[in-house]
């Protein structure tokens, strides 16, 4: 099975102050992965906010973003809350599983 990640959301409006919360199912190879949200902004960089490793089923915070971390499903979501003008950007989950880590 090849490892792969799904984000079915297109563009989202929100305002400034709001919480938005992007979805992203996955299908992994081993038991042990790593999940981790990046954003591109229109600047063309992609800038990492935050991972969660399949083996901590702890929700993870970091600032203003949250991760709802769900294994049973193989989903994850990303919410960012008190959304500013900077958060505009284009916003990709990524897999890495642990196979991947030993090459």
């Amino acid at each position: 099975m090849a490892q792969k990640v799904t984000q079915n959301q297109s563009e989202i409006s929100v305002l400034e102050k709001e919480d938005v919360t992007l979805n992203c199912a996955y299908e992994a190879n081993s038991y042990t992965y790593y999940l981790f949200w990046y954003k591109q902004p229109s600047s063309g960089e992609m800038i990492f906010l935050i991972h969660q490793e399949s083996y901590n089923e702890l929700n993870t915070t970091k600032g203003q973003y949250f991760l709802d971390f769900h294994k049973a499903t193989s989903s994850i979501s990303l919410t960012i809350s008190d959304s500013q003008l900077e958060d505009s950007a284009v916003y990709f989950c990524a897999l890495r599983d642990h196979s991947d880590a030993t090459a």
